[in-house]
């Protein structure tokens, strides 16, 4: 769409006519070409000390109990402890007991 604006050196008003858009998105798009990879906004919603403190109490807890107890999401339990680094593997060796 762009590429047609610059080849056919159309205004914004005749681009968004012909492609039913509005020319707020032509405009943004022009800024922007180049689409984000990543998102700069920090959790709101989890408390990361209390998701620490949760994990402390209760290690072997699945990702939906978590978040009942916090209030959130199961899938923002995940990403928060990814952001905390936290990563539960099993251990392929047996126990001692």
């Amino acid at each position: 769409m762009l590429a047609i604006k610059n080849k056919e050196k159309l205004s914004f008003d005749r681009v968004a006519e012909r492609f039913s858009i509005s020319r707020a998105a032509i405009f943004r798009w022009t800024k922007n070409i180049e689409p984000k990879k990543s998102r700069d906004k920090k959790p709101i919603k989890i408390n990361m000390e209390s998701l620490r403190q949760d994990i402390e109490l209760y290690p072997d807890s699945y990702c939906y109990e978590r978040a009942a107890r916090l209030g959130v999401s199961s899938r923002g339990i995940r990403k928060a402890k990814r952001r905390l680094g936290i990563t539960y593997k099993k251990n392929l060796e047996t126990p001692e007991s």
